[in-house]
């Protein structure tokens, strides 16, 4: 007679079928996941990997417009680092930056605290502040560029009223570039709206055992919000250095691409433009904007490092 099979080799047989299901299920989940992400997959490779690995290799040819190319190696790089108005670009971008990033860090985190505030009419304030940067680069361009205008500008009509001679602000190449600094913070409706997310998160908790020992409103702002909103400060930090290192729209708009006065708003990426699209030094830009990358990572990194030592988190001891 033949022997029936155990009951333990019917339960492997039973738990190796529902495995070989469970694996075929997942492949085939697999399988249509891919096919739906494969749009997206294609897109990413035509319009991102693509150009990348592209201005890689032109950075190191003489391309131009006409489709003309002849491999240079580091003549680009070594140029670049000769042509003084590469260099100008650097310096303008860089004390823009300078300027512009620690306003905009004061400025959100005050106006952030201010809207947190329970006072009635809350929400018409908050559409008020944010409500401007709405409005496109272009048009604010346009806008400050007739409200500064030095002889018959808004801004110096009402400070010629108190007595003040008003500037030539963006005639004149000491005032230009705080100028579009003053612009760039007239839109920082989504900044501060990120730091008024951040004061929303911290908990109620650490406020009330502030307050039992007496912490007056500037203490808890000080030893409580600030520290605690120190996450939310640090991204708002790398993005809006890297947002000012590639500043383009505002100057562009008001000097057509010259950099007027005395090459005072001739920033980086103006100049990028200028080589790629207006003198068709497609190469040469290449290497503009590698360099650019690579500056952008190398600050990135290096605040990266320091953000341990002043970048508090909720539950951190």
């Amino acid at each position: 007679m033949m022997k029936s099979p155990s009951l333990a080799s019917k339960l492997q047989h039973k738990q190796g079928s529902k495995t070989r299901v469970k694996n075929n299920i997942e492949s085939k989940r697999s399988k249509y996941g891919v096919i739906f992400a494969l749009p997206w997959i294609i897109g990413l490779c035509a319009f991102y990997f693509y150009p990348l690995l592209s201005s890689m290799y032109y950075s190191f040819t003489n391309y131009n417009i006409s489709g003309f190319s002849q491999f240079v190696g580091l003549q680009n790089y070594t140029q670049l680092f000769k042509d003084p108005m590469f260099w100008t670009g650097i310096s303008n971008t860089f004390f823009y930056a300078l300027m512009q990033l620690p306003l905009s860090v004061m400025l959100g985190v005050s106006i952030a605290l201010l809207l947190n505030m329970k006072i009635k009419g809350q929400g018409i304030f908050r559409t008020l502040f944010f409500i401007p940067s709405l409005v496109p680069a272009v048009a604010v361009a346009i806008l400050f560029q007739w409200l500064l205008e030095a002889q018959f500008g808004l801004v110096n009509y009402l400070l010629d009223l108190v007595g003040i001679a008003g500037p030539g602000w963006l005639g004149d190449p000491t005032w230009a570039k705080p100028s579009i600094v003053m612009m760039s913070l007239w839109i920082i409706g989504n900044t501060f709206l990120i730091y008024l997310a951040g004061l929303q998160d911290i908990s109620q908790e650490y406020y009330d055992a502030a307050e039992v020992d007496g912490a007056n409103p500037l203490r808890k702002i000080w030893h409580i919000t600030l520290p605690l909103l120190t996450p939310v400060i640090f991204f708002n930090v790398v993005m809006g250095l890297i947002n000012a290192l590639q500043e383009f729209t505002l100057p562009y708009t008001l000097t057509s691409g010259t950099g007027s006065p005395a090459d005072s708003l001739m920033f980086y990426s103006m100049y990028l433009y200028n080589n790629a699209f207006l003198y068709m030094r497609m190469g040469y830009a290449s290497a503009m904007a590698w360099v650019l990358f690579i500056l952008i990572m190398l600050i990135t990194l290096i605040i990266l490092k320091t953000s341990k030592r002043w970048v508090f988190y909720q539950g951190d001891n």
